[in-house]
């Protein structure tokens, strides 16, 4: 392992230990609703993280869904459920256990700290609809989110040595235009789905803050 993966390793591990020592762990064998949540969400990103496009080995491009995640767990809760996401994905050719660190830092992290923050601001400076929650705290969080994750992986590969600038440029940070879109409707379109016909299942959304004024 390079100095870059041991130093992401090392920093995924202080988010993953912070994650869960914040954790009740009586209260979650208790709530089977919650552990519902984070194995079904968990599974669910495991599915989409496979499909993925590339020529290079991890220049690859897919769907997050971290912002849809976040919305629907919180920030510690995210972070563990896409852990197990990533492991189970890692273990099927997603990644090599190397780069464990860099794609759970840069790749799930990052966007959940992205989305989060989104979340925050939103909630505390700008007037609480749906509409406003629906694209501030998915919609838009979701497009910035996967630009900052694959500008942040190209630096990686390019600071490691692993590809040269050029082939990062036109195989991976060239595709970023085509992918904000994308993520940004998914994610929009899941959250609004989950607000209409699931609204407890979103962590973050509550009537009395976003439909009752």
């Amino acid at each position: 392992m390079s100095t870059l993966q041991v130093i992401a390793l090392l920093m995924y591990g202080a988010f993953l230990l912070g994650a869960v020592k914040s954790i009740d762990f009586t209260h979650f064998a208790k709530n089977k609703q919650q552990q519902h949540l984070i194995f079904g969400t968990a599974a669910s990103l495991f599915v989409l993280w496979l499909f993925k496009a590339g020529i290079f080995e991890g220049l690859d491009v897919h769907f997050l869904g971290l912002s849809v995640l976040t919305l629907m767990l919180g920030f510690r809760y995210a972070i563990i459920a896409a852990f197990i996401a990533l492991v189970g994905a890692t273990a099927t050719g997603y990644g090599t256990w190397q780069n464990l660190g860099v794609n759970g830092l840069l790749g799930t992290v990052l966007p959940i700290s992205v989305t989060y923050l989104f979340y925050m601001l939103s909630f505390h400076r700008i007037p609480r609809q749906l509409f406003v929650y629906i694209f501030t705290c998915a919609f838009f969080p979701a497009a910035f989110s996967i630009a900052l994750k694959t500008l942040s992986l190209g630096a990686f590969y390019y600071m490691d040595g692993i590809y040269a600038w050029d082939i990062i440029f036109d195989n991976y940070i060239l595709l970023i235009p085509l992918l904000v879109f994308p993520e940004a409707l998914l994610n929009g379109m899941a959250i609004t789905l989950l607000v209409i016909y699931q609204p407890t299942w979103v962590y973050t959304f509550h009537d009395k803050f976003y439909l009752d004024n």
